[in-house]
């Protein structure tokens, strides 16, 4: 009977245990890259907001963020994303920027992405849908963007604002332009005249979530009940005791969820797409529904 050596067994479990390594390896490629990269997280929650009118009272809201489109994003993914919110029946939809992916080489690819995004958008069954520019859709062309998403009946924000009306109820969405690659304006956006409206209160569109320092220090900030951000992919790919494998800049400090900031309530969305490599682990594409409600 032949006998093994020491070295040999070694060698043996050395071999076995990179083999392991190499199928957790793909495993957890192809469950990043295939299964949660597609799995839809519809986030509910309710926002108290000061001031709200009782007839906005139940206001649905649904927030859709960092699409990405013809990055890694498919069309069928995006259609599934669009039945989703169809089903959820909101009042308005509310679209944070980064509808496609620039480009360092060229950006003919992100334009056509553009309108084709566009005609999946137009499968919304809500009709008062508004939307900003992210930082990818203002280096990739930000007039070519709009235009192509407009086409499909979405009204954009940039450094802007206009009222909704509900019964003798009014508040105001309001959309910044993009902070890291656009020209924000806060007193155009929320301009002097609405921000002490009694009763009135604002729902701010802002790509990137760290730009919330700002609005806190600046007069419009007090006038901003909710904002609402994306930018981040609440860090894409997230590791147990690590966190974040990355961020970008301005989406360090506020990274995914809720943040009350003195009388602001900040929420950031993890957006449907991804960028850089096709994986989501630990943190799945997300549709949010806000529910508005009335402080009492």
């Amino acid at each position: 009977m032949p006998l093994s050596s020491p070295t040999m067994k070694q060698t043996s479990s050395r071999r076995d245990f990179l083999k392991a390594g190499a199928f957790g390896v793909a495993g957890l490629a192809l469950y990043s890259g295939e299964v949660e990269r597609h799995w839809i997280d519809v986030s509910t929650h309710e926002a108290v907001l000061a001031g709200l009118p009782a007839d906005f009272d139940g206001l649905r809201i649904v927030q859709l963020s960092d699409i990405h489109m013809d990055e890694y994003t498919e069309a069928f993914f995006l259609r599934r994303v669009i039945e989703k919110i169809n089903d959820l029946k909101p009042d308005v939809v509310l679209l944070t920027g980064d509808f496609v992916t620039s480009s360092k080489h060229s950006n003919a690819g992100a334009l056509k992405a553009a309108w084709d995004c566009a005609g999946i958008l137009k499968g919304l069954a809500c009709k008062a849908n508004y939307a900003i520019l992210g930082n990818h859709d203002i280096n990739a062309g930000a007039e070519g963007v709009i235009e192509a998403i407009q086409s499909c009946g979405i009204q954009f924000l940039r450094n802007s604002c206009l009222p909704l009306e509900r019964g003798r109820g009014r508040m105001w969405i309001a959309g910044l332009d993009d902070s890291l690659e656009g020209s924000p304006n806060l007193d155009a956006t929320v301009p002097a005249q609405i921000r002490k409206l009694r009763d009135e209160p604002v729902v701010l569109m802002c790509h990137e979530p760290d730009y919330a320092v700002n609005i806190q220090t600046h007069p419009a900030g007090q006038a901003v009940g909710l904002m609402v951000s994306g930018h981040t992919h609440g860090g894409q790919i997230r590791l147990p005791l690590m966190g974040a494998l990355a961020l970008p800049p301005m989406g360090r400090r506020f990274i995914e969820g809720w943040f009350q900031l003195n009388q602001m309530k900040l929420y950031v969305n993890r957006g449907i797409g991804t960028i850089g490599v096709p994986f989501r682990l630990d943190c799945p594409p997300e549709i949010t529904l806000f529910t508005l409600r009335a402080a009492k």
